[in-house]
């Protein structure tokens, strides 16, 4: 049991945690990290952890800008907060919203604000509902999305994303919502099957789900350019063409989940960009800001916004809104982030240090229980598998990537296990050599438990 005078004891008598064995807890000290400098992070007991996920993939310029402080602590001297409900509004919202539209991989009309990606996503399908009654179409309303692909928690979120864990006793998925295979090659394609042939056979699924259900209800297609917390995999070649031709031939609105990718992860400002995505409503959040603030934002296309504000014309108001949509705080620490990734060229770094990363990371290959490396830019993970040859997974209850979560934590590296997959998602201010001394710790993670496992052979 945990000491009811530390924080983690206190932690475990109060805290209701996201994502945890809630069962486990008292028996599992949680993590106190109390100081940020930089790549690391630092726990209650000194000690300093290259932050290897930018915390939920999100601390993109790492975890003590001053830029981004400052800009925060101006901000909540000069208007601590107002909202944008009834035609008000703030200068920082304007001026984010101005280069949001700027920035954006293909062109937009209007940016909707919201605090986290789960209300970005939940507030997209309204959005979809809203436009399809708005032109006429009152029964387009399904929405497909993808196997293990993750869109957040809301109820509506939820029922996007295809991990079960995030179905289960919540009665979710709700109706409306459909789940289409996963673009994963090295476990999804027929033997000798290439990505460009693997990506015609889900694009050809598409289109039999579309069919089946019926044209005329299928509203939105929905997509991360990297299925992130689904184990960080990388679209196959051509699959993101394909899917489109589909999406096109039926009008069907296309939803870019960018909320991981967006702001350089891929190499590119978004990770549309990267795969030639052309979506019709864009969702972004988590780099936004560099995490140092809660904000999302909705970008949607001409076509899209004009359906809307015609209807809302009719209504009298758009129903819809958060009391903290366009917070003046949020929009002013998200808009130095946008110029800190411009001032200081971190597309720039990324194209530099991403050979590094992933040249590191496929160095893994060689390991006898990795079966396969996969990343863009400076994300990656690296799938544990009992046997190479086979394509065979370790047994879920051996929990082999937890493990190997817990030896890197104890080299003072912080991965993220998504099942037996490892992920990787360092801040993008990384150095070569920091990129390198990371996975050095993840090696000696790694060593630990090859011999682990040998010895209980």
């Amino acid at each position: 049991m945990q000491d009811s005078n530390t924080i983690g004891g206190k932690d475990v008598a109060v805290h209701l945690h996201s994502y945890t064995n809630l069962a486990a807890l008292p028996s599992t000290p949680p993590l106190v990290i109390v100081k940020g400098d930089g790549i690391h992070v630092v726990d209650d007991e000194g000690k300093r952890y290259v932050e290897g996920m930018s915390g939920l993939w999100c601390a993109s310029l790492g975890f003590s800008n001053k830029r981004l402080a400052d800009a925060g602590t101006q901000a909540l001297n000069t208007l601590p907060y107002y909202h944008t409900f009834n035609q008000r509004t703030n200068p920082a919202v304007v001026e984010l919203a101005e280069r949001l539209l700027k920035l954006a991989p293909v062109p937009m009309s209007r940016v909707f604000f919201a605090n986290s990606g789960s209300e970005a996503n939940d507030s997209a399908v309204k959005m979809v509902w809203y436009y399809h009654n708005a032109i006429g179409k009152p029964e387009k309303k399904k929405i497909i999305a993808r196997k293990r692909a993750y869109h957040g928690v809301t109820v509506a979120a939820a029922s996007l994303g295809g991990l079960d864990a995030n179905h289960r006793d919540f009665d979710l998925p709700l109706a409306r919502f459909l789940h289409v295979d996963t673009p994963h090659h090295y476990y999804g394609a027929k033997p000798g099957e290439t990505e460009d042939a693997f990506s015609t056979r889900l694009a050809e699924g598409l289109e039999q789900t579309i069919l089946a259900e019926g044209p005329e209800t299928v509203a939105a297609f929905i997509a991360e350019p990297v299925m992130g917390a689904g184990g960080v995999l990388v679209p196959p070649a051509g699959y993101f063409e394909k899917v489109q031709a589909v999406l096109a031939k039926y009008d069907i609105l296309f939803i870019a989940d960018e909320v991981i990718c967006g702001f350089g992860r891929t190499g590119n400002m978004f990770g549309s960009t990267t795969f030639g995505m052309r979506p019709d409503i864009l969702t972004c959040a988590k780099a936004l800001s560099s995490g140092y603030v809660p904000i999302s934002a909705v970008m949607v296309n001409a076509k899209v916004y004009d359906a809307i504000a015609a209807n809302s014309g009719k209504i009298g108001t758009f129903g819809h809104g958060y009391t903290y949509s366009g917070h003046p705080v949020a929009s002013a620490v998200a808009l130095e982030t946008l110029k800190v990734y411009e001032d200081e060229d971190i597309l720039g770094n990324v194209a530099k240090v991403a050979p590094v990363f992933q040249a590191a990371a496929r160095a893994f290959a060689n390991r006898p229980m990795v079966g396969e490396v996969r990343g863009v830019g400076l994300i990656g993970a690296i799938e544990l598998v009992a046997d190479k040859a086979a394509h065979k997974p370790f047994a879920p209850e051996q929990k082999v990537g937890y493990r190997l979560a817990a030896l890197a934590l104890e080299e003072g590296v912080i991965v993220r296990a998504m099942g037996d997959a490892i992920g990787l998602c360092p801040p993008l201010i990384i150095s070569a050599e920091q990129v390198t001394d990371m996975f050095a710790r993840l090696a000696r993670a790694f060593d630990k438990l090859e011999a682990e496992m040998l010895a209980k052979a």
